[in-house]
This record gives structure tokens, sequence and C-alpha cells, in this order.
């Protein structure tokens, strides 16, 4: 991280220049330090509320065909007043990897993601959406279950 400081021409006043990116998430503007900034201290979990509603609506929705309340996506656009194909994009998110909706959720997902990269196409890996979505964080793996030979 490079930083500097100058004074002006009387000597009154320093400036400090601090190479940093402002990002809007959830309807709030976020300082995102460089990075391999070190001397940053770590965020707050801050919930991203777009995020978040983007989730629960597309279990949601999910649930609503799944019950058959809804028999297609296009009858739920419909009911919900909302265009298909945003419909089809949300519904994706019900195959994240649970490791990335747990983050969302706990609000510990990395600063540049926002909905707009969630709704991309992704890789149908969970380790791999992992890798995409949280910028190879740490991520929890769960114990397999052992397949029964029959």
């Amino acid at each position: 991280m490079t930083m500097r400081g100058d004074l002006d021409d009387r000597g009154d006043t320093l400036t400090v220049c601090i190479p940093l990116r402002i990002r809007k998430r959830g309807g709030r503007k976020l300082m995102i330090a460089p990075d391999g900034a070190g001397a940053w201290p770590p965020p707050r979990a801050r919930v991203d509320n777009a995020l978040v509603k983007a989730v629960a609506r597309a279990h949601r929705w999910r649930r609503l065909l799944e019950s058959g309340e809804y028999a297609t996506i296009t009858e739920l656009a419909a009911a919900e007043k909302i265009n298909q194909s945003y419909v089809c994009r949300i519904l994706r998110l019900t195959l994240l990897a649970p490791d990335v909706t747990e983050s969302i959720l706990d609000g510990r997902q990395p600063a540049e993601l926002d909905l707009d990269s969630l709704l991309k196409p992704l890789p149908g890996d969970w380790a791999a959406q992992a890798n995409v979505l949280l910028k190879n964080r740490a991520v929890r793996q769960r114990p397999r279950r052992p397949s029964k030979v029959i």
C-alpha cells in the first residue's frame, strides 16, 4: 500500500492520500482497501440485505413450485408481477453451496460480492462456487457420507 503525505505551501495543512475503492453494498457505501493491505483491520460482518432478500426469495419461490401452488415458472412470475427471466436467475440461488449461502446470511461474504455477480452463471460444483464467490477463503468441507453399495 502506498500512502503519500504533502504539506501545502504555508505548511499548515497536511494532505494524506490513501488508495482505496468505494463500493455500494446493500444501499450503503463501503470503503475497500487495496489487495494485499495487511494494515487494515478485518471488516466487521455486515449483512447485505439485497443478497439476503434474493436468497430468501429464491427458496420461497422454489417451495411454491415444489408444493404445486404454481405449476410453472411462468405462472409464478405472473403472480409475483416479475419478469420470468429474473425469476429463473433468482431461482438459481437455491443451488448455491451451503457455505456460500451461510456466509451471505451471516454477512461474512467478500465486499466485492454483490447481487449482479451472484446472478451470473456459476459452476455446479460447490467447491468451485466457493472459490469463485468467496475468493479462495477457507471453506469448511462437509464430511461426505459413504455411498451404499447394493
